[in-house]
């Protein structure tokens, strides 16, 4: 029996197993483009606004890497060509009310679970040492504040204690917990910008122009008129005035990610952000100070209010909004990626090991050779620098991992990224 053929039916096969744009180039007629669903549309758009800021990532690098300089070198003025912390406190002010599109109470408690476990790791060894070294609750003879104190190590709301004093191990000025505290209280500073964000970011919102200055006029007023008070050395004291003096920078990251700044003409910022430095700047000068000392504006926080927030705006009006790097800078990508993965523990462990690397280098003056020949070598603050960024990397690869842990990420040593170049997923 010979089956009959249907030529409707074949049609309607070959419709169903040719794909459609094999179909149009067949037939030669126009095909309209399938549109993308509304959905995916908003995935992907989601997907881009979700991805790392690289113009952002190579700020928070220049940042820390300042920072260890300055400490280092002691250059005044290092903090004038980069404020360093304006920076830093900006770009967290913008992560922040990027985080804040979600309930807010969820956004602190993961913003507080990645800072707190690598302050912990470094309290505790840091303890530790001191306790080691002769510190203790009579150490200050107030044993049960001492105790008590010890809970700003848990939650910084204050400068964590230490031992001032110590007797030093061998090698180690009696100094070193106090030159070890140091970046305490960039922490300190941060946890407080953490926990008050949502009422800052509504505040913004309401009354931008208001919320931006109340930070300026604050440490206005606490360093220009309340300065002779008592409680100026006191711990609420210390705090308000590091809240005050970085809190116009935080809040102008979080203007930056609300797109306020796009909002004002585009002459104002580059106008008004010279202005303030140069304030600031003026104010610099005018302290009555050691003439034969070089003015550092690190240790007047009204200029260094005035001239971190001029600088940190033109910085933000720039911002070119990076997501793949510019070629020029496609081979620091590696670096600069391992740096943010590890800031929290950098900016932590720096202090080590520049303290460190004294006692390693001191024992050098007793080899003839380098006594004989290498004196200049031994004196500079160039080779401390070179023995302590390997000092460094050792402390990061043994203590680092603890920022994965607290990011809820696998663990690693060495988080550079495999692929140097192009769009990767990166830690947040």
């Amino acid at each position: 029996m010979t089956a009959s053929f249907d030529p409707g039916r074949t049609r309607d096969t070959i419709r169903l197993r040719v794909p459609a744009a094999l179909r149009a180039d067949a037939s030669g007629e126009p095909q309209p483009r399938p549109q993308p669903q509304p959905q995916a549309q908003a995935q992907a758009q989601a997907e881009r606004k979700g991805g790392r800021d690289r113009y952002l990532d190579l700020l928070r690098a220049l940042a820390l890497a300042r920072v260890m300089l300055y400490h280092n070198f002691g250059w005044f003025w290092l903090p004038l060509v980069f404020p360093s912390m304006g920076v830093m406190f900006a770009l967290a002010g913008s992560l922040m009310a990027r985080s804040l599109s979600r309930p807010a109470l969820g956004v602190i408690r993961g913003r507080l679970r990645r800072l707190l476990p690598p302050m912990w790791l470094f309290g505790s060894v840091l303890i530790a040492l001191q306790i080691l070294d002769g510190w203790g609750p009579q150490s200050e003879g107030h044993p049960t504040w001492w105790w008590s104190k010890l809970a700003f190590w848990i939650l910084p709301l204050s400068t964590p204690p230490y031992g001032e004093d110590l007797a030093g191990f061998q090698h180690v000025e009696p100094t070193w917990a106090t030159q070890i505290i140091v970046p305490l209280w960039y922490l300190r500073a941060y946890l407080w910008y953490v926990l008050l964000s949502p009422l800052l970011l509504r505040a913004l919102r309401r009354f931008p122009v208001a919320t931006l200055s109340a930070p300026l006029a604050t440490v206005i007023v606490m360093n220009a008129f309340l300065v002779d008070q008592e409680f100026v050395y006191s711990r609420v004291w210390e705090t308000a005035n590091d809240f005050a003096t970085f809190g116009a920078c935080w809040i102008l990251g979080m203007a930056h990610q609300e797109g306020l700044l796009k909002k004002i003409p585009q002459y104002v910022l580059p106008s008004v952000a010279p202005l303030i430095m140069v304030a600031g700047l003026w104010y610099l000068q005018t302290r009555p100070v050691d003439p034969t000392v070089a003015t550092d504006i690190e240790a007047w926080p009204i200029a260094q209010a005035l001239w971190s927030f001029g600088f940190v705006a033109i910085l933000l009006h720039v911002s070119p909004s990076w997501d793949r790097w510019p070629r020029p800078l496609e081979r620091w990508n590696g670096l600069i990626s391992l740096l943010n993965s590890r800031a929290v523990s950098i900016y932590l462990w720096h202090q080590v090991a520049l303290v460190v690397a004294i006692p390693l280098i001191d024992p050098l003056w007793s080899v003839p050779f380098f006594y004989d020949n290498l004196q200049w070598l031994l004196a500079s603050q160039w080779f401390t620098l070179l023995v302590a960024i390997p000092l460094l990397g050792l402390l990061v690869l043994a203590f680092g991992w603890v920022e994965d842990v607290a990011g809820k990420r696998s663990p690693r040593l060495f988080p550079y990224p495999r692929r140097p170049r192009g769009r990767r997923r990166a830690a947040d």
